[in-house]
This record gives C-alpha cells, structure tokens and sequence, in this order.
C-alpha cells in the first residue's frame, strides 16, 4: 500500500510532496512526487502525514475513564520503596482513554506509576491500539518496552509520608533513600556477577534485580522533580550513578536551564515539560512558565511535551505544543518534542518518532499543523494499520 499525494513531514528531515509505502506494518520506501496509483493506495489528497504522536509521561490505564476509585492503580502507598512494581501488572489496556488518543493521532504512551514513592516501578511503552487479528485489543501486542524506573522528588513523597508520620518527611531524606537503595543494588548485582558457585549468589531480591538494568544502561531513571532544586538534585544523583535521566515535568527547568544544559551533555537524556494546560494548583507549581519548554531547548535540553494524563488528557497533547510554541518554541522544534524527541527520551526511535524507511508504519493524516486548534486528524495507522478514519465516523 501506498499513501500518496501527501505533504510528508518526517521531522528528522526536510517536507516533501511525494507518497510513502507501507508493507508489513513497515515504511519500505518514499519519495517525492506523483504515483501511479493502485487500487490498495490510499490517497491523503494534499493532507498532511506526520510520525504518529508519542506522549512520554502519562498514566494511561492506571487511572481509569469514570471508573472512580475502584479505577486508580497509579501509587502504592504502603512504602517509599517499591522498585518492584512492573506497570504491566497494572495497565488496563482497554481503558477508554486510548480511543481517544488514537482520534488525536497518539500512536504511543509511556504509562506507569505515579509520584508518592521516592522509587515507586517501572514505567513502560506501548501503543494505543493493536488488536490480534479477531479485533481484540492486545496488550501482548502493544508493549514496546519497558523504558524507566519511576522516582519522585519533592512534594509528593514528602506530603504523603509526613501524613502517615513515616520516612521520609523532608527532601534530603527522599534523596537518602534513593541513594542507599541504588548503592544496595548495585551491591546486590556485583555480587551476583562475582559470584563463582551457587552459595556466593545472594538472596533473591525483586526490587533490586528491576533496578540492575538502570546500571546496565538499558533504562533511565524517570524522575519526577518540579522545584529547581528537586531538578538539581536529581542531576546530582545521576552523576554518582552515571544514569542518563529524564527530567519528568521540569516545571522550575527554565530558572537554571543552562546547569541543565551542561550536565545533560555528559549524562544524556533531556526533559519532559508538562502537563501545560494546568493550574498552578499546588506549590510546586508555583513557578510554572509556558516559557520552559522553549528556554530548554535554546539552552541544548533535548526537550519533549506531555500531558501527565489524567492531569491533562492526552488528545490534548497538540494543543499542550501549541501553548508552548506561542511562548517561544519554534514550531519545528514543536513538533520534535511531540514525536522524535519523546521516541529518543524514550528509548524507541529506531522503531517510530519519524518517517523513515525501516520505522513501524505509525503515521497520522492531519489536514493542517498538528499544533493548531482548527486541524484535525484525517486517519491514524499504526503498525500499518488504520485504528481510526474520520471520515468513517
């Protein structure tokens, strides 16, 4: 199958007007120009073909659609430590919520859990809509990977163990805990690397074998931080462990923007800003500026946009870039933190995040600039497939 007669933006590279085909849930070739068309093409009539949009922070699936209590799965609170967590044993993938991302042409999700624990689990990828081939959705299907370790710095750990008189009550004691649980994982690995007979091997440790693939480079910490100095220690915490993080919500990010800068040039990783459409509700909002996803990027944070769904609700997430973009980001640099950027953050850009030959066919028709209020999504494909037609509504 082909899409022809399109306007493809790849972002990693420069728009054209042209056609891409797509075999086997795979982009297989594009080009510029007109096409003979068959009758499989599919013809985008002028529309616009962008990579399908990744939202890189939410909470799709553990915070149910009008599901009330019985629907929120996002924070155990019983300890500050639960690294064992796995957010697949948590997602409910036939939530409501994921239609309506595929309407607004989200084609993946980082979903997980949330922030009362200083390491709360793992935080993983998936797209929002693959079924087996009798029509049934698949979270089997979907998962992409796990991409992350969730931890929390600030208000939230601190608020909700102070309540409950337990650790930790202050700032320093969130980093603490954090500390001696990676120093102890770390223990826990080197020891079961070195061990020569089965006696050396320590005892099993569930938590600590979720974190060893932070050590081995194959996740990042996502961590949770608002305030500047949440922000700043949390870079510190990852330059004693060599991690590459990402910045999850980075409100304060734009007052030290150029620490950031430097730092993320050694370790790697970049920031997710958001949710924007938001109150500043809580104090650690207090500083929130539509401004800081732009300051970022000038200051070299490779920097990507979500909605923290349910905070903001992801088929929000364009308009969440266009608020950005009418504060100083550029709109290419717009779109990047909607699709290439998140995929690089999240680890997933050799399959999707852009058009290119080899990439999962994840592509969205829109009829105008993704970011702005009056486009709307023609048809969403993912892996190859359409998961939604507009004009078949």
């Amino acid at each position: 199958m082909r899409l022809f007669n399109a306007n493809v933006h790849p972002v990693t590279s420069p728009a054209f007007y042209g056609w891409v085909e797509v075999k086997n849930g795979k982009i297989t070739a594009m080009g510029e120009g007109d096409i003979k068309p068959s009758a499989h093409d599919t013809d985008c009539k002028g529309n616009h073909l962008y990579p399908g949009l990744i939202d890189i922070h939410t909470h799709m699936g553990f915070i149910g659609d009008g599901q009330g209590e019985e629907g929120i799965d996002v924070n155990e609170g019983s300890s500050a430590l639960t690294p064992a967590l796995r957010a697949i044993d948590g997602i409910n993938y036939y939530d409501g919520y994921f239609n309506d991302a595929v309407k607004a042409g989200v084609t993946a999700v980082v979903t997980g859990v949330g922030s009362l624990n200083a390491i709360g689990g793992t935080m993983i990828a998936v797209k929002t809509d693959v079924r087996t081939e009798r029509g049934t959705r698949s979270l089997e299907k979907a998962f992409i990977k796990t991409v992350a370790i969730k931890m929390a710095l600030g208000e939230n750990p601190k608020g909700y163990y102070a309540e409950r008189d337990e650790a930790p009550q202050t700032r320093m004691a969130i980093a603490a805990l954090i500390r001696e649980t990676l120093y102890k994982a770390k223990q826990y690995m080197e020891k079961k690397e070195a061990a020569e007979d089965e006696s050396d091997i320590p005892d099993f440790d569930l938590g600590y074998e979720q974190l060893i693939p932070l050590f081995k480079k194959k996740i990042r910490p996502h961590i949770h931080c608002h305030r500047a100095d949440d922000i700043l220690t949390a870079l510190r915490i990852c330059e004693e462990f060599g991690f590459s993080p990402l910045l999850v919500h980075c409100t304060e990010g734009y007052l030290v923007a150029d620490i950031i800068g430097e730092k993320l040039k050694k370790l790697g990783g970049g920031a997710v800003v958001g949710p924007i459409l938001c109150d500043r509700g809580k104090p650690e909002l207090a500083k929130a500026d539509p401004k800081n996803a732009a300051v970022l990027t000038e200051n070299g944070v490779m920097t990507a946009v979500c909605t923290d769904h349910p905070e903001v609700m992801t088929d929000l997430l364009p308009l969440s870039a266009a608020i950005c973009r009418k504060n100083g980001l550029s709109r290419e640099d717009s779109i990047r933190a909607l699709t290439v950027n998140a995929a690089k953050l999240a680890d997933i850009d050799h399959i999707t995040g852009s058009v290119e030959k080899g990439k999962d066919a994840d592509l969205v028709l829109f009829d105008g600039d993704p970011a702005d209020l009056d486009t709307n999504v023609l048809f969403t494909m993912i892996n190859g497939i359409m998961v939604y037609d507009r004009g078949k509504e």
